[in-house]
């Protein structure tokens, strides 16, 4: 028994020992693992205070909940594992947070998301984000994270969603992320990231999303892409990709966002587009070099919203019944394309696009659309906001039904052949923002309905036919920013009510019109108004007084009018003005001091008034090239570049008694007045000769005589070889000074060998003389006389272009190189090019008999003192002709050779027996434009076996554009006041391309202005006479581009 209770007892104690044991045991590990989960959290914590401490700023004071009075499992923004209570997610998003990341964030290793996006964040993403191994989800968008993608990203393997768009990231995309291959959604655009795009991203099989758009990015777009079967998303818009865009990604048909917008992508977009990508939503390819026809099988893709091609070089006709079945349609832009052919019939598509019932925005600005605007043009969507058909070729009226787009907001119609009135119903549109009617052929009054569109901010009604006075109801426009008025042939005042408004901050250009009457004081209620124009019409009376109120006031023309009077005090308030001209009006007086104190003052034109007295010397009068005085004979001194008289000096009088005093002093007062007087009218006779001023020699009534062979012998010095001042097909010109006028002339003398024909020539003559236009030479007399020799003589006399011919200054030769010291800018070589324009649009096509040139070249294109272009030798082809058909056959043909042009400049039909056309000076003229910009002739001497300044251009567009331009141009790039020998020594130091490295911007701006100009050159100098463009289209596109350069309108949405 005692044996057995022994037994009894021990095996008792073994059970309890053994359980003692297990329990040590399950202690022991419980504690272990506390003790690891302690660890864990504390380490979590840690690094959550560490980011705290990162954070700058936080005014929604996200952090303040961030302490030890709470677990940080319920700190704002962290979400915990419930088992464990490690950090799964942080989510901060759009809280106004500033601050950096911290290294210690790798120690939160259970984290699954990272929602940073809409804050201020900083720095760079730290390396240690690579040991968050269990993140599937980063988002940094919206920050300000600099520095390189961290390649320790790539071992974040689980990643679905990686989002860090809209940083300042830089460097390339690192090839070390191509370990991501679970990525569903990829978002690196609007960052600064550089390089190619990487090929392995195409092995991104689960990928439905890619945005690589708005960085630096180069290169080809990977084949590789093709293989992303389940994209949807595809953006890598405003890049640097060239090359095609792989066939293979056309042919994803998940794919309904498709972006390659602003690149240089080239080839057609495949004519199937529309079946291979059914599910399109949106397609964006503009801004490339995309060429062929508008797809028509866009029409299958049903679900297409917006459809945006602009700025390509895109050809054909539109089809409009497959964009019509497009019933979700939203947003259609074609513009600045080549759409069209300039004939009747152009615009029938718009009638399908009526089924469009959901259009807000139809964009065709910038093609060469023809024909008339349909009626049907009232059927369009209800919904229409935005509707631009500028830049076309468009004629006829604007159709009444227009007024039924009650939603419109913009409306372009700019640059067309538009004629007739502009129909009332206009009126209609009480939501329009943007109105542009300019450069059209609109005639009629102004309607007074414009005044119901109380919402408009921008009218441009500049540059068509309008007549009558300026409606006063235009002051209910509450709202107006910019009125652009200007060259019509509008008359009466200006509208009290329409100086009220003080909404105007931008522009008031009323020049070039037939405005008469006052400046009215109402003026002075422009307290916002940028700039001013009213140059150029038929305004009186004194400039007013409150114009001094304008104070914001940057560019004031009042120049061509009839003010009298002084400069008021008042304007001394204009202390924000760059830009003064008040010439050519009866103003008197004093030049009042604050003009010298203005310190933005650029430009100040005071010529041909009656100012007088002592020129100021500082401020702008320092600057010679900024200020002219010119056909002001009383004032006198400023500084020697200006050329005016000393001022007479003033001394003291000495006394020496009463009677000096009173006798002697005023005795000599008297006698010193009559000679200073008589000292003045001879030193004014001196200035005045010494200027040789042009003026108008001759009435109308004067040509039956004109002037005589001697005169003009006299004039040019016996025609000698020191008043040569050019030669050409038509004869030699001389510069003449007629001792009776004291007026600087150019005699032409023309090339005639044959006895007769005086009476033809002077009706000829006659006829030319009444063909006027601000760019044609203006022809003051003419001379048919015998010369010395007992020859038939026969000359014209021109008015004198103080700054010689366009050769001048595009060749300059020896000494003219110190006459032209400045090259020509691209707004001046722009300014030239419409000028020249201009004056052919009105030789074809406003004359009562067309009349074509024959020989434009730079030599025939002289330039006046304000640089505004003249075409000289127009109409001598056909009286010169008619003179060549004498007896002999051999001199006609010579004769008849000579009058269709100079070498170089001569269109390819004239040498195959062609007849003289205007087609033929369309040639002429885009030889001129692309010798203008390249500054190159077209017999220079690099153009040999074949090559032409032609096709020199044309191999170098678009992509090499600034490798053959006029290497001045690149100075504006670089400094717009650099000299010339800094500039060439720059130049040679590095390549051409070395300009981005100073504005890209500015260069990109350039860029883009110059293959925009050299295209019009191109297609004005086409091979064929029946692709060239007529010149009035000329005018408009290069006025449009002229605009777009100088930033004139910042955007049309």
């Amino acid at each position: 028994m005692t044996h057995s209770s022994m037994h009894d007892g021990k095996q008792i104690l073994s059970k309890f020992l053994y359980g003692f044991i297990l329990l040590y045991m399950s202690t022991g590990l419980e504690s272990a693992a506390l003790s690891n989960s302690t660890f864990g959290n504390e380490s979590d914590r840690l690094a959550l205070l560490d980011f705290k401490k990162r954070i700058t700023e936080d005014p929604q004071h996200i952090m303040s909940s961030w302490n030890d009075s709470t677990h940080f499992c319920g700190w704002r923004g962290v979400t915990c594992n419930n088992s464990n209570k490690r950090v799964l997610t942080l989510k901060l998003n759009s809280q106004n947070l500033v601050g950096s990341l911290p290294p210690s964030i790798g120690n939160l290793t259970y984290l699954t998301g990272i929602n940073l996006t809409s804050n201020g964040f900083h720095g760079e993403i730290p390396q240690e984000i690579g040991r968050l191994r269990s993140l599937e989800y980063l988002n940094l968008s919206y920050n300000s994270f600099g520095g390189k993608i961290p390649t320790n990203m790539s071992s974040c393997t689980q990643l679905k969603v990686l989002s860090i768009y809209s940083n300042k990231l830089t460097g390339s995309i690192p090839d070390q992320l191509s370990s991501l291959l679970n990525l569903n959604h990829l978002w690196v655009d609007e960052n600064n990231l550089t390089g190619t795009i990487p090929y392995w991203v195409g092995n991104f099989s689960y990928l439905k999303t890619v945005y690589l758009g708005s960085n630096n990015l180069q290169g080809i777009i990977p084949k590789e892409f093709g293989r992303l079967t389940s994209l949807e998303r595809f953006s890598l818009q405003g890049n640097n990709l060239f090359g095609l865009v792989p066939s293979s990604i056309y042919n994803i048909s998940s794919i309904y966002l498709f972006d390659v917008t602003e690149n240089q992508l080239q080839g057609e977009i495949p004519p199937n587009v529309g079946n291979t990508l059914p599910n399109l939503i949106g397609f964006f390819a503009g801004a490339n070099k995309f060429t062929g026809r508008v797809p028509v099988s866009f029409g299958n893709a049903s679900r297409l919203e917006r459809l945006d091609v602009f700025r390509n070089s895109l050809t054909g006709a539109l089809h409009g019944e497959n964009l019509g079945s497009l019933r979700s349609l939203v947003w259609l832009n074609f513009e600045e394309n080549r759409l069209g052919s300039g004939k009747p019939g152009d615009l029938t598509f718009l009638t399908f696009l009526s089924n469009c019932t959901r259009l807000e925005t139809l964009g065709l600005y910038g093609n060469r659309f023809g024909g008339e605007l349909p009626g049907s043009i009232a059927n369009l969507s209800t919904q229409l906001i935005s509707l631009t058909l500028g830049g076309n070729m468009i004629h006829g009226v604007i159709p009444e039904g227009i007024g039924y787009l009650v939603n419109l907001t913009v409306l372009v119609l700019e640059h067309n052949n538009f004629g007739g009135t502009v129909p009332n119903t206009i009126g209609k549109l009480q939501k329009l923002v943007e109105l542009y009617l300019n450069s059209n052929k609109l005639s009629g009054p102004i309607p007074s309905s414009l005044g119901n569109l109380s919402a408009l901010t921008n009218l441009y009604l500049d540059w068509n036919m309008f007549e009558g006075s300026i409606p006063p109801s235009l002051a209910n426009c509450q709202f107006l920013l910019i009125l652009y008025l200007s060259h019509n042939n509008l008359s009466g005042s200006i509208p009290k009510q329409l100086l009220a408004l003080s909404s105007l901050s931008m522009s008031l250009n009323m020049s070039h019109n037939s405005l008469t009457g006052s400046l009215p004081s109402e003026v002075g209620d422009l307290v916002n108004l940028a700039e001013l124009d009213v140059s150029e019409n038929k305004l009186s009376g004194e400039i007013p007084q409150t114009l001094g109120s304008c104070i914001m006031l940057v560019r004031l023309h009042l120049e061509g009018n009839k003010f009298e009077g002084i400069i008021p005090q008042s304007l001394k308030n204009l202390r924000s003005l760059e830009e003064i001209d008040v010439s050519g009006n009866n103003l008197s007086g004093q030049l009042p001091e604050f003009l010298g104190k203005f310190t933005l003052l650029e430009k100040l034109n005071l010529s041909d008034n009656n100012f007088e007295g002592e020129l100021p010397k500082e401020g702008i009068f320092l600057n010679a090239s900024g200020v002219s005085v010119l056909g002001n004979d009383r004032l006198c001194g400023g500084i020697p570049q200006l050329h005016l008289p000393a001022c007479s000096d003033k001394k003291p009088h000495s006394t020496r008694g009463l009677l000096a005093l009173k006798v002697v002093i005023p005795i000599a007062s008297s006698l010193a007045l009559i000679i200073a007087l008589s000292c003045f009218i001879a030193a004014c006779s001196m200035v005045k000769r010494s200027r040789r001023k042009p003026v108008t020699l001759r009435s109308y009534e004067d040509w039956k005589s004109g002037l005589s062979y001697s005169e003009l012998f006299e004039s040019t010095n016996g025609f000698s070889m020191d008043n040569l001042i050019g030669s050409g097909s038509f004869g030699s010109v001389y510069k003449g000074v007629l001792s009776s006028d004291v007026a600087i002339v150019a005699v032409k003398v023309l090339n005639l060998q044959q006895p007769g024909a005086s009476k033809s020539f002077i009706d000829e003559c006659k006829t030319l003389k009444s063909i006027r236009h601000r760019n044609l030479l203006k022809i003051i007399t003419a001379c048919s006389s015998i010369d010395n020799q007992g020859n038939d003589f026969k000359s014209l006399v021109f008015e004198f272009m103080e700054n010689g011919s366009l050769d001048l200054w595009i060749h300059p030769k020896g000494d003219e190189q110190s006459q032209t010291k400045r090259k020509l800018s691209l707004t001046e070589r722009l300014d030239i090019a419409i000028d020249v324009a201009s004056a052919l649009d009105y030789l074809h096509y406003q004359c009562e008999t067309p009349i074509v040139h024959c020989d434009l070249k730079p030599s025939n294109v002289l330039l006046d003192e304000d640089m505004v272009a003249h075409v000289g030798d127009f109409g001598l082809a056909r009286f010169l002709l008619e003179a060549s058909n004498s007896n002999n056959l051999a001199a006609s043909q010579t004769m008849s050779a000579g009058l269709k042009g100079s070498i170089g400049y001569i269109p390819p039909e004239y040498g195959m027996a062609g007849q003289v056309s205007i087609l033929g000076d369309t040639y002429s003229y885009g030889i001129l434009l692309l010798e203008m910009f390249t500054g190159k002739s077209p017999t220079d001497d690099v153009f040999i076996d074949g090559q032409s300044i032609h096709r020199f251009t044309a191999m170098a567009l678009p992509d090499h554009v600034m490798d053959v331009v006029d290497r001045s141009l690149l100075l504006e790039i670089y400094d717009p006041d650099a000299d010339d020998e800094e500039y060439n020594n720059e130049i040679q130091e590095g390549p051409i391309t070395k300009y981005q490295d100073r504005s890209s911007a500015q260069a990109k701006r350039l860029e883009e202005c110059l293959v925009s100009v050299m295209d019009i050159g191109l297609a004005c100098s086409s091979i064929s006479p029946a692709e060239r463009m007529p010149m009035n289209v000329v005018v408009n596109k290069l006025k449009s581009i002229r605009e777009s350069y100088l930033n004139r309108r910042r955007t049309r949405y």
